[in-house]
């Protein structure tokens, strides 16, 4: 697997502040890079790298970042691409700075993949997050990359001002009818200056819990899985402003996506004991090998609530390769 290379570039080419956003402090970054940075950036990195390498630019949006800003920073890795240590470029950005021309820009710089930033597909929820565009946008931006033949990720947020669970489902099945190649899933976080920090000192934001988050996850992974559509992040990536303080409310956890992992399969193996009437003695739950640590719950949280609600004297969680994710198998043990 090739290694990726960061870049950050906060705000850069946004043209809108969205109510969540403190792109400094997600990124844990103050000022954006030159080109000169950028080049040395991957020097730095290219020793320590699988190869080919994959450069990414995050935060921003870089197709709205001006022509002389976009071809400084696409040429500071055009000779990496040339010499080999670089095979491809991802970028993020928004829907509505999407056209042909900027298209053809990122394809001839050798751009692979775009990250774009949908994050609700609700109107109302859009313009109470202060998005600046429409879903309408998503879907054309969406299907303007799809035929130019670029990888697409599409990332989508929970919990933002003005949504309520159906909302949120309903922008996750949406997102997967376009038929992306991946996600992000961002659960809000309220984050230190930020408009969203003032909605909510004011008791005009109601944050969600990391379990809370975890619980609507849990559903939204079903979709996206049952869609054959891979979720490559599900949650911010922990940075130090954010677990130092900066992360202030919200569904910040270093470990969401286990949570939301380990809630699908609590309510999975529920369904199924429920189903087959099962209470007392000890059981074995089955499930993919790489999902066992999920079943079992973080500190074996899940284990221990099916016991006490359940009344099972143990339970053993094993893997099963015959099983794909999110797949259980309950065997009860029978005594003679």
């Amino acid at each position: 697997m090739s290694s990726i290379i960061p870049i950050f570039i906060p705000h850069v080419g946004c043209p809108h502040d969205c109510v969540f956003c403190n792109q400094k402090k997600i990124a844990g970054t103050l000022t954006p890079p030159t080109g000169e940075d950028v080049s040395r950036i991957i020097k730095s990195a290219l020793p320590h790298a699988n190869r080919p390498c994959e450069v990414a630019f995050y935060g921003g949006s870089f197709t709205a970042i001006g022509d002389t800003l976009l071809n400084e920073y696409l040429g500071a890795v055009a000779p990496f691409i040339e010499s080999g240590d670089v095979g491809h470029i991802r970028v993020s950005t928004r829907p509505d700075c999407i056209d042909e021309d900027i298209l053809k820009t990122l394809a001839r710089y050798g751009v692979r993949t775009i990250e774009l930033g949908a994050q609700s597909m609700n109107e109302s929820v859009l313009r109470a997050a202060g998005r600046g565009h429409t879903a309408k946008q998503v879907r054309a931006a969406t299907k303007l990359i799809k035929a130019h033949g670029f990888n697409l990720v599409l990332q989508m947020m929970t919990h933002l001002p003005c949504s309520d669970e159906e909302t949120d489902l309903e922008t996750a099945r949406e997102i997967a009818s376009l038929t992306p190649d991946a996600v992000r899933v961002y659960p809000t976080v309220v984050v230190r200056d930020t408009a969203l920090e003032a909605l909510w000192r004011n008791r005009k934001y109601i944050p969600a819990t990391p379990e809370d988050a975890a619980a609507l996850g849990a559903k939204i992974i079903d979709i996206f899985e049952g869609a054959n559509i891979p979720i490559i992040r599900f949650g911010l990536n922990p940075t130090e402003d954010l677990s130092c303080g900066d992360a202030l409310a919200g569904a910040y956890h270093p470990a969401l996506g286990e949570m939301a992992q380990s809630a699908r399969y609590l309510a999975s193996a529920e369904r199924e004991i429920e189903k087959n009437k099962l209470s007392g003695g000890e059981i074995t739950i089955f499930v993919s090998p790489e999902r066992i640590s999920a079943m079992s719950g973080i500190r074996k949280k899940n284990k221990l609530f099916l016991c006490e609600k359940y009344g099972f004297s143990g339970i053993s969680v094993k893997g099963d390769i015959s099983l794909k994710s999110g797949e259980i198998r309950l065997e009860k043990k029978r005594f003679s």
